[in-house]
């Protein structure tokens, strides 16, 4: 063997690659190490899950299905697709997502395995290693995890519970700096189920625009907004800053499973030419999203029938109202009004309640006493306050707000509180300014 062959390895030695050491997951993390062990005599509750098809409760129309067998048996999509998706589908979501004056064609969209992919897709398009992202707190923990895989910075901006979880526009601008790449607005919101205005919108816009920084915008929640409340996607309000939009069929066809998203490009003045490039490039990495659900999308955004939607997000609105009308009664917690989506957020006075030392505590106490199964905000990043999801059936969210009462009740001692100060100091005014 010559002298330069390369020495062999003794022994197996398979490092894991670095990507791999900096993905985290804030939720799996937490939930994963909690001792959920709940009470054997009574029924787990979880309303931690944010897949609107546990349950049962929220069945999809048989068109929807339908679109779906008819392409199967056709026969005609089996093979590849085009890494960015079929055109028709494309210029199927561009009528889906277009708005007078503000109008999309196929070139504008990629389609992707679900709204994770898109959001993947657009940090990575956008930012390089060494820069930085704004995301909200709280906030949904994958633009986390995605950023910091790839060795982008996260830095949080904080939203006002106060406000119905507004954006803290002078706390957001001041961290914006030379290694800012994009800013990331998700509305309607997870984990806040809030709806941001039409003026706070443009108040966003007008920050990106003076500091000419992009925005990627998640808004996989589209259109799905309580009564009194009117949903904006940022692109239809945009004319100079170019935004890229996240979507896809999850929460409002209610088909999680289905992994199909997309990203509309926003771009006015050809800001993007760079960008379309890269998201082509990097869509060919995985070479499409399923090539049945793309190819029956066309009819599935046409053709689902409006009452489908309007009956889903009456639902989980009256689950909303039912579960903030309770808990505002119970001793120690402050609910936020919830405007829309399928979450809401609930403070904790956690002085008030001895013995319990954070939101993981509470909630994991709540399990074992009470077979309840809330998501602690340490998830996202926002410490004693917890998150509930809205589309449990109705009969069990009754169970449930009884239960957390109990658990409350049992637990709560105002006196103990330090200095009138509470764990949920955020909010305002009891339940914050709605």
């Amino acid at each position: 063997m010559s002298s330069k062959s390369k020495k062999m390895r003794m022994n197996w030695e398979v490092p894991a690659s670095k990507m791999s050491h900096q993905t985290f997951n804030p939720i799996r993390n937490i939930v994963d190490t909690m001792k959920l062990t709940p009470n054997p005599d009574k029924e787990m509750i979880a309303l931690s899950i944010g897949d609107p098809t546990v349950f049962n409760n929220l069945p999809i129309p048989e068109h929807i299905n339908k679109c779906v067998v008819d392409k199967i048996h056709g026969q005609k999509h089996n093979g590849y697709n085009p890494s960015i998706g079929y055109e028709d589908s494309r210029a199927a979501v561009a009528k889906y997502s277009s708005t007078p004056g503000k109008e999309l064609t196929a070139k504008d969209v990629v389609l992707t395995g679900g709204c994770s992919m898109a959001l993947d897709l657009c940090i990575c398009v956008l930012a390089n290693p060494g820069q930085n992202i704004l995301v909200p707190m709280p906030g949904f923990s994958i633009y986390k995890t995605l950023a910091e895989s790839h060795g982008i910075q996260v830095k949080h901006y904080n939203l006002r519970p106060e406000k119905n979880w507004e954006v803290d526009l002078d706390h957001l601008e001041s961290l914006i700096d030379d290694k800012t790449a994009t800013i990331l607005i998700n509305n309607p919101s997870n984990p806040c189920g809030s709806v941001f205005s039409r003026n706070h919108l443009l108040s966003i816009l007008e920050l990106a625009k003076r500091h000419k920084v992009p925005i990627i915008a998640d808004e996989i929640y589209e259109h799905f907004v309580f009564s009194g409340n009117e949903y904006h996607s940022l692109g239809s309000l945009s004319d100079d800053v170019p935004i890229l939009s996240c979507s896809g069929l999850t929460k409002r066809f209610l088909v999680p499973g289905w992994r199909l998203g997309w990203i509309v490009i926003n771009d006015r003045h050809d800001t993007f030419t760079e960008v379309r490039a890269g998201l082509v490039r990097l869509s060919q990495r995985l070479l499409g999203p399923n090539s049945i659900v793309q190819a029956a999308l066309p009819e599935i955004l046409s053709a689902t029938p409006e009452h489908f939607f309007d009956e889903t997000v009456q639902y989980v609105e009256e689950n909303a109202r039912n579960f903030y009308n309770r808990i505002s009664k119970v001793p120690g917690l402050r609910p936020v009004e919830p405007q829309g989506a399928m979450y809401m957020m609930i403070g904790i006075d956690i002085d008030c309640f001895p013995g319990i030392k954070d939101d993981v505590d509470f909630t994991e106490r709540m399990v074992k006493e009470q077979s309840v199964f809330c998501l602690p905000a340490q998830c996202f990043q926002f410490p004693n306050f917890f998150r509930v999801v809205l589309t449990i059936p109705k009969a069990k969210v009754s169970t449930a707000c009884e239960r957390i009462e109990e658990f409350c009740k049992k637990h709560y001692c105002p006196s103990k509180a330090t200095n009138g100060s509470t764990g949920s100091d955020k909010l305002t005014n009891g339940s914050g300014s709605h």
